[in-house]
């Protein structure tokens, strides 16, 4: 099962911050196949597109959202139970949050 996990900002972090390496994280699951890619979102070239009235609009993002995205991985993992274990164990659960959706079956 497939999910995509978004990568948050928080305004408030763990009291206790994790300083850990996100790479140890990425290359563990990397090196278990349960990471499918990865990677960190560039805001500054965000752009959200929108069509209104037959118009298509775009302006320079990111988007207004009660927090900023700041990346996403796509996990392969057997089922949700699975997939929020690996999320708990992400630096950015304690410094911001993270946002897990499945994929929906095909």
């Amino acid at each position: 099962m497939l999910f995509m996990m978004l990568v948050l900002a928080d305004s408030s972090p763990d009291i206790e911050p994790d300083d850990s390496d996100v790479e140890l994280w990425v290359d563990e699951l990397d090196a278990s196949g349960q990471r499918v890619v990865g990677d960190i979102l560039a805001p500054s070239e965000a752009k959200v597109v929108r069509v209104r009235n037959g118009e298509r609009l775009v302006t320079d993002g990111p988007t207004e959202a009660t927090a900023e995205v700041w990346g996403f991985d796509i996990l392969e993992c057997a089922d949700l139970d699975e997939a929020l274990d690996l999320a708990e164990k992400h630096p950015m659960a304690r410094n911001g949050q993270l946002e897990l959706r499945p994929f929906p079956n095909e």
